[in-house]
């Protein structure tokens, strides 16, 4: 008779074994000059989830990082585009094609400068808003249609201050502790969205604030 041990490993190795379904891609830009610069929330949340699930995002694929991560029996591709921040679209393309993912089933999380650090948002589709990596892969996978994690990374001091500056400028260290608990939330959020229950994410997690 199998042991409750045995059932578990049964699980998982048939977890393992599942197809890739879905693509989480934190966006970001290479390189250990950028790792704490604001527009690299999103490779610093794949990180929080590599920890969170004990596994890794590093091998060499699709002009990214990718590791694989199963949450609630979905399997799915991490990456880290390596292809800098304006070219990302041509590395989510790669994979998409090669897994015969549709846009639905990608989740983008990205940093986003028109909120404070501690709040988040999720959208299910949508224009890029400014931001140079969502339009770069709107335009590449030729579609607006995915769900998207966006992380506060506080707003320009004033207008006139040069956005480029502002998100490749280092998050101050005085809120890094609110930017770091927000990320505690990705594990959660993910779970619904890999389930399909983006009104519930949006319905739970919209408006929070560390």
């Amino acid at each position: 008779m199998a042991s409750i041990f045995d059932l578990f490993k049964k699980i998982e190795k048939s977890e393992s074994q599942a197809p890739i379904s879905k693509i989480i891609v934190g966006l970001g830009n290479p390189g250990e000059k950028y790792t704490f610069t604001r527009h690299n929330a999103g490779f610093l949340a794949i990180d929080y989830v590599t920890q969170k699930y004990g596994v890794k995002c590093d091998r060499i694929k699709f002009k990214s990082l990718c590791g694989e991560v199963t949450i609630g029996g979905v399997r799915a591709l991490l990456m880290k585009p390596q292809t800098f921040m304006n070219a990302s679209g041509d590395a989510v393309r790669e994979a998409a094609e090669f897994y015969k993912i549709a846009p639905e089933d990608i989740i983008v999380i990205s940093d986003d400068a028109s909120f404070d650090v501690g709040k988040l948002r999720i959208r299910k589709s949508g224009s890029a808003g400014g931001h140079n990596g969502l339009k770069n892969i709107i335009e590449r996978i030729s579609s607006d249609k995915f769900p998207r994690i966006k992380l506060g990374v506080g707003q320009k001091p004033h207008p006139e201050y040069d956005i480029a500056d502002w998100v490749l400028a280092r998050l101050p260290k005085e809120e890094e502790p609110r930017f770091f608990s927000v990320l505690e939330e990705i594990p959660s959020i993910l779970t619904l969205l890999l389930k399909g229950e983006i009104d519930k994410a949006m319905c739970d997690f919209n408006g929070i604030s560390k």
